[in-house]
């Protein structure tokens, strides 16, 4: 059953279980922020792309207001629940500044495919290790789902919403396998590309073929 729903487009994806930080200046997200405390409310983050609203969104809990300036700005904490789809959209709420939709929340199937797992967390190590991130692979929690690395793979926004838009994350996990496949070998041979560019111009010993 469609329920309206407070909306916050913004040009980002926001992926379930994820903790976004915003700062919020415009009026009618102040607005919005305040009903969220009084009235214990909910709100939506569709991706603005193309220049348009899309339709499939994530729905956010705020957590804590963090400060408020004198001007009335704030920083914010909020957290990502679960997905929705934007059935009617709408400029403002009822009686209310910000925008509004009704939407209808999205099923998803949760369960992994363990073999598809091991190879992303190959190609994850190897991606990691070649660019000097090995601090974030070993805080990857063993448990981990693709959600939790979507914003760290080198994806552009349009391609975080193809993985928000997939309903299984067996699905996600092939998508997420594709790319890693397609990435992987490019930043490997551009470190060893760096390697050799700083080899030119050293004094090299070399031993020469024996004829």
């Amino acid at each position: 059953m469609p329920r309206l729903l407070p909306l916050f487009p913004l040009n980002l994806v926001v992926f379930p279980g994820e903790k976004l930080n915003l700062h919020i200046f415009e009026p009618r997200y102040r607005e919005l922020v305040h009903d969220c405390l009084q009235e214990n409310i909910t709100f939506g983050i569709p991706p603005f792309l193309d220049n348009q609203v899309q339709e499939l969104g994530t729905e956010m809990r705020l957590l804590d207001v963090e400060k408020v300036y004198l001007n009335g700005e704030m920083d914010i904490r909020t957290q990502a629940l679960g997905l929705f789809r934007v059935r009617e959209f709408y400029r403002q709420a009822p009686g209310k500044l910000y925008a509004a939709g009704k939407v209808e929340d999205l099923l998803d199937d949760p369960t992994p495919d363990e073999f598809l797992k091991t190879r992303i967390t190959a190609h994850i190590k190897q991606l990691y290790h070649a660019l000097g991130l090995h601090r974030m692979f070993l805080d990857l929690p063993g448990g981990y789902r693709t959600y939790d690395i979507g914003h760290h793979v080198g994806f552009s926004t349009e391609q975080e919403y193809q993985l928000l838009s997939s309903t299984s994350e067996q699905e996600r996990q092939e998508l997420l396998l594709e790319h890693l496949e397609q990435i992987v070998p490019v930043v490997l041979e551009t470190e060893r590309l760096k390697e050799r560019v700083k080899l030119n111009g050293h004094f090299k010993n070399l031993t020469p073929p024996n004829f």
